[in-house]
């Protein structure tokens, strides 16, 4: 089995990567001693690269990163790039949602999330996979469970609960992080065996 190295830092998706990746890759921990890549660039293949790279260098393995982007038609397909800082540079979970639900008073809520997923090898191949959740954004917060946007976010092949009011295994099943890694599976399948 592939030994890989997970480049992300945020806890809640490593959780998921680990939940959805488990039996085809053996996902290695990113080294904690790792100061975290700055997010520079302006497309989310460029910024998961980013971190794949940077992981990559540090370890000697493949290394596997992402990044998540929430698009909102009201706003022009804003934050996009920026959706972890949309309400500012250290802006925490509920600070960015709750200026998510203030912006989008009285405007239409549709809106997607798209994950990008991103394989680097140490000889500079990439495996690049991505996911598309469509859906709107709530009125109000709702539920317990996941993390970022999760408890404003009603995916449309859902039955109107949020993600946050969601099982795990729900949320898997619909999530653009669910469908990133599940087309990136499919296409590790599809490699060539050495």
């Amino acid at each position: 089995m592939l030994r890989v190295a997970c480049a992300s830092a945020n806890p809640h998706k490593v959780a998921e990567i680990f939940d959805l990746m488990g039996g085809v890759i053996e996902l290695i921990a990113r080294p904690s001693e790792l100061t975290e890549t700055q997010e520079t660039e302006s497309t989310l293949v460029g910024n998961a690269r980013l971190k794949a790279v940077a992981v990559c260098l540090a370890t000697g393995l493949p290394a596997l990163a992402d990044d998540t982007g929430l698009e909102v038609d009201a706003l022009d397909g804003a934050p996009g790039v920026l959706t972890a800082r949309f309400a500012g540079v250290n802006a925490t979970d509920a600070e960015n949602r709750t200026k998510m639900l203030s912006e989008l008073l009285n405007k239409p809520r549709t809106a997607r999330f798209r994950t990008v997923v991103l394989l680097h090898f140490t000889d500079g191949r990439e495996i690049i996979a991505q996911g598309v959740c469509e859906g709107s954004i709530a009125t109000s917060q709702r539920g317990e469970r996941g993390f970022g946007y999760d408890a404003i976010f009603i995916p449309s092949l859902g039955d109107g609960r949020t993600f946050a009011e969601m099982s795990i295994e729900e949320k898997h099943l619909l999530s653009h992080r669910g469908l990133a890694l599940r087309a990136l599976a499919k296409s590790l399948e599809d490699l060539p065996t050495a």
